[in-house]
């Protein structure tokens, strides 16, 4: 019994020695690792998304000017037509009936303004020789005038009813594909008041259009040239590239938001893209490809001075008391790597540089920013490696039964007390 005793006696002294020895150095040194990333060559670039919806560049809606039934179609839906190319026949009995009609009347204005130009030329040379009157003069002038104007009447009425009947006949005014075909054989139009629609036709369906709506406080970044690539929901895996083309000043609002119409031009060889589709577009308005990136997390960097004075002095621990730090290669000129520095200039920015065990501020021009990625105008090459954040632990080890901070703290004890012996 008196030799455990003994043994326990011991093991109580050891670790009373351990924690005497914790105490004296108070604190064990921090354990510091850095988080950082390489400078590297990429795209960065600002973008505003919106909605639209893809359309031809040119539709033309064909309709017709006269009224009657339909008699001939002789395209439908997707049909390739070249202009002039016949596409539908309107019944045309009615209307060659009001052309003879018109040429009739037209023949017999002919013949009265024959025989009263006949009558004015011989009235005429009587009245030159005063042997008949100057009210029978009058009145010749007066029916040949009346003739001469009946005439031109019927002229006119004949040229309409010519008309009436070749409109008649619906051709293509553009080479296209139908979209649209509104009307069957044997339906009856009416152009009396309104221009009915009988087909819609896109000109070129390998090049489209989307006509987006872009936000107000969007609309001012939008300028013609700019790129922009969009997805629609058919072909979710391929994004589609366009080019702004124009922006529409006229103002859209609707639920008092206001938007403005832009639109994009895309090439469409594979007929993939449809009238009609909607179009999830992202406008490029400012873009850098292939230059100098960096994280934007390293430009948000700002270290903790007093950790960085603590990994400053682990630092020269290992390289001796007597030893300067040595100025790391590449660091730039006024740089010493110290945590103490002054911001030259104003538009600058500035990220913490690892080079080997060494780490230093150091100022660079930055310009395209995305929140993920910032272009470097200087002030950095590539493979530079920058810090984005510290780990950082302590151990504080004090005299006594460690605890959590959140708890309670016992009473402290007097230096040189002995804690109480086990019974």
């Amino acid at each position: 019994m008196k030799k455990k005793t003994i043994i326990w006696v011991s093991a109580i002294a050891a670790v009373l020695i351990l924690i005497a020895f914790a105490k004296g150095c108070k604190k064990q040194a921090a354990n510091i690792s850095f988080e950082t990333t390489v400078v590297k060559k990429g795209t960065v670039s600002n973008t505003v998304t919106a909605t639209g919806t893809v359309q031809a560049i040119k539709t033309v809606s064909v309709g017709t000017q006269v009224s009657g039934v339909i008699d001939k179609i002789y395209v439908d839906y997707n049909s390739h037509v070249k202009t002039g190319q016949l596409l539908a026949q309107i019944d045309t009995r009615t209307l060659q009936t009001s052309l003879e009609n018109a040429e009739a009347n037209m023949e017999n204005a002919q013949a009265e303004m024959t025989l009263q130009t006949a009558n004015f030329n011989r009235i005429k040379a009587l009245n030159e020789k005063s042997l008949v009157s100057q009210n029978d003069y009058e009145q010749a002038l007066y029916n040949y005038t009346r003739a001469e104007a009946a005439l031109k009447t019927a002229k006119l009425e004949y040229n309409r009813a010519k008309i009436n009947l070749n409109y008649a006949s619906i051709t293509s005014p553009i080479d296209g594909v139908v979209l649209e075909r509104a009307v069957d054989e044997g339906q009856t139009v009416a152009a009396s008041f309104n221009t009915p629609t009988l087909f819609s036709i896109a000109n070129d369906l390998t090049q489209m259009q989307v006509e987006a709506s872009i936000d107000e406080a969007d609309i001012g970044k939008i300028k013609e040239g700019q790129r922009v690539s969009f997805t629609v929901d058919a072909f979710s895996d391929l994004k589609f590239e366009g080019k702004v083309t124009q922006v529409r000043l006229q103002p859209v609002t609707k639920s008092n938001v206001v938007t403005y119409t832009v639109i994009v031009k895309a090439p469409n060889p594979d007929y993939k893209l449809m009238p009609g589709m909607t179009a999830s577009i992202k406008v490029f308005v400012e873009e850098a490809i292939d230059v100098l990136t960096v994280s934007s997390k390293a430009l948000h960097f700002t270290p903790d001075m007093a950790v960085m004075e603590e990994y400053k002095k682990s630092v020269m621990k290992k390289k001796g008391p007597d030893k300067e730090a040595p100025k790391p290669e590449g660091m730039p000129d006024g740089q010493t790597g110290s945590t103490k520095h002054e911001k030259p200039d104003s538009t600058a920015k500035i990220v913490w540089l690892k080079k080997g065990e060494m780490v230093f501020p150091v100022p660079v021009k930055i310009g395209i920013d995305d929140d993920m990625n910032a272009q470097v105008i200087s002030g950095l090459k590539e493979g530079d490696e920058v810090i984005t954040a510290i780990n950082s632990g302590s151990t504080v080890v004090t005299k006594g039964t460690s605890s959590s901070p959140f708890m309670p703290k016992p009473p402290s004890q007097k230096s040189g007390s002995n804690p109480p012996r086990p019974q």
